[in-house]
């Protein structure tokens, strides 16, 4: 799942990108609230991590929140902020429209589950434990399982299937996968996306994804409980 940083401060951005990533997420990171819409209008995100005060301003923050609602971008929104007055987190959950205010100094743990609160509660109810036939995924943990047998993926192995079987039944191009799953799809080769499901298929079975001829991929809807 890709998540955007929108914080100007490098010695919180940076940690906090560094320590998602550790656990399995693409992140991308901007410093201003321009470049931060851009990205949201180029690249689906499952989840935005906004600052309040930017450089262009002390409710740059709230002003990006409420261009992604006017722009009908659906993003779940988790804002930080030094501000922890009331009409603050006021402004940011009811009138801005964030998902979630959470305030500095704050631990990446905390980051952390409160961005898989936004992403259990947010698009199409996005599932964290999943079961195919003899196959246990648990997101929360990214902990994969056959027959009880722990089994080792690498992490961009474990992106590709964490995107399609949260999602059972929907189809992904190629394109859609790459967008979601790396940081940089730029010069990526939609050729890599057929390695890595050869690989998954290979570690836990190859019913476990389908291939729709000329369109991608999907996690069979009707075998996942």
């Amino acid at each position: 799942m890709r998540l955007l940083i929108l914080e100007d401060d490098l010695d919180i951005r940076a940690p906090l990108a560094r320590f998602l990533r550790e656990a399995g997420f693409a992140v991308d990171e901007a410093s201003r609230a321009d470049e931060a819409l851009s990205l949201c209008e180029a690249y689906p995100h499952s989840a935005v991590i906004a600052d309040i005060r930017l450089p262009c301003g002390d409710d740059a923050g709230f002003t990006f929140v409420r261009a992604l609602r006017s722009k009908n971008i659906p993003v779940p929104v988790l804002m930080l902020s030094a501000r922890d007055g009331l009409d603050d987190r006021l402004e940011g959950l009811e009138r801005a429209g964030a998902d979630d205010y959470l305030t500095k100094p704050f631990h990446v743990r905390e980051v952390l589950a409160r961005v898989r609160a936004l992403l259990r509660r947010g698009e199409g109810g996005v599932r964290l434990e999943v079961l195919w036939q003899d196959v246990e995924m648990n997101w929360t943990l990214k902990r994969i399982t056959k027959a009880g047998q722990a089994v080792h993926l690498t992490a961009k192995e474990l992106s590709v299937l964490e995107l399609l079987s949260t999602h059972p039944g929907r189809l992904f191009s190629r394109e859609d996968i790459i967008d979601r799953v790396w940081e940089e799809s730029y010069g990526v080769n939609e050729n890599i996306i057929d390695v890595y499901v050869r690989n998954i298929r290979r570690k836990l079975g190859q019913d476990i994804l389908e291939t729709l001829r000329g369109g991608g991929y999907r996690f069979p809807a009707s075998r996942a409980a």
